[in-house]
């Protein structure tokens, strides 16, 4: 295991993380919770990853409920996350980032969790209605009060995430340490604006759904029918949405074929080599690895020390490469950006090479 700080912070995180998003389900009991929770402990991992809403809130309990049963010189190795903002009731209020909501969802987390203070509190989405300025001075009186160790975003998209940063230094607000954002070989276009507004503020990058919902794992292929007992086969609305548009993609199998290449040449798995990717991407500090069983989990943590050779990151990125349209992100407006055009022949013929480079596996067409 590998360990990073966690972006602007002094708190050191391992290069995978554990989400537990599948904790309480039928697939993945107490029991069960338990074993993930401590091979993946006594693998070097320490950053756990969950949220109110996961089940529930079931999956909270659960990893409150590890924490007591285990002694303190293992559990005290954990760095817990949790996250706060989607509709936890019936009530109008009851979802959100206003200081209300908030108040009350971190209240319940840290009783479920069975704890006075988490070590990081991420926002989970952003909140149109509740003025950025409150959410941020609730957080900072959390951290006062401590409560919260860090601060974090989740799922903010450029713009917003610069917006909540230079709130927090003008007010002198505790500032965001984090943004949590989906991202894997088949979601880049995270790379374009989300990634280099928290590179540019210094917060570090926790991926999301790094297996894009398994597909990156090399378990299916494109005329098989999915298995129930897989996230892609799963009766589920969210994951029938977010399976369906991997698997209507050209995009999602050029890389799941780029991933398997790879995996025989290194003789690591499919998905070792998709965590890696993504746990060593610029910006990125960690990845989230959810699991449903002990052996999925052990099969992943495997990647933590995986590096991939130069070649086998360039097959990786040139099948990946989500091509974005000309403007704003394509060799159009990356041309415009380039120090280096003068009129509109030599802006002409950076485009021709932009779009060379981006056709050729380079990473020209996406900046």
């Amino acid at each position: 295991m590998q360990y990073r700080t966690l972006g602007n912070s002094g708190v050191l995180v391992s290069n995978l993380a554990l989400g537990t998003m599948n904790f309480g389900t039928p697939e993945t009991s107490q029991e069960e919770a338990f074993a993930q929770l401590d091979a993946f402990v006594e693998a070097g991992g320490n950053l756990i990853d969950t949220a109110d809403v996961y089940n529930g809130g079931i999956a909270e309990a659960t990893v409150g409920q590890w924490l007591a049963a285990r002694p303190r010189d293992i559990t005290d190795r954990a760095v817990i996350a949790t996250k706060g903002r989607v509709r936890t009731g019936d009530d109008v209020n009851d979802a959100g980032l206003s200081r209300r909501h908030l108040d009350r969802a971190l209240t319940t987390s840290l009783r479920r969790l069975g704890t006075d203070t988490v070590d990081l509190y991420q926002v989970h989405a952003w909140d149109p209605l509740t003025p950025v300025g409150e959410t941020l001075s609730f957080l900072d009186s959390a951290v006062r009060a401590g409560k919260i160790r860090y601060v974090g975003l989740s799922n903010f998209t450029g713009w917003q995430l610069q917006l909540a940063v230079s709130t927090a230094r003008a007010h002198g607000y505790e500032a965001p340490v984090s943004l949590q954002a989906q991202y894997n070989l088949a979601t880049r276009e995270t790379e374009w604006e989300m990634l280099p507004a928290a590179r540019h503020n210094g917060l570090g990058v926790l991926a999301w759904s790094p297996l894009a919902s398994g597909f990156l794992t090399g378990k299916y292929t494109r005329d098989t029918e999915r298995a129930p007992d897989t996230r892609a086969g799963e009766d589920h609305a969210l994951y029938r949405y977010t399976s369906s548009n991997y698997e209507t993609s050209d995009r999602t199998w050029s890389a799941v074929e780029a991933v398997r290449r790879v995996a025989d040449d290194t003789g690591a798995t499919p998905a070792q080599v998709a965590l890696s990717w993504v746990a060593n991407r610029p910006g990125v500090v960690s990845a989230i690895v959810g699991a449903r069983t002990l052996q999925q989990l052990t099969g992943s943590l495997s990647a933590a020390d995986l590096r991939l050779a130069a070649d086998a990151l360039t097959t990786l990125d040139a099948a990946s490469d989500p091509a974005p349209a000309p403007y704003p992100y394509g060799p159009f407006g990356s041309a415009q950006r380039h120090r280096a055009t003068s009129g509109p022949e030599a802006l002409g013929a950076l485009i021709e090479a932009h779009a060379e480079a981006a056709a050729s596996g380079g990473r020209g067409g996406s900046r």
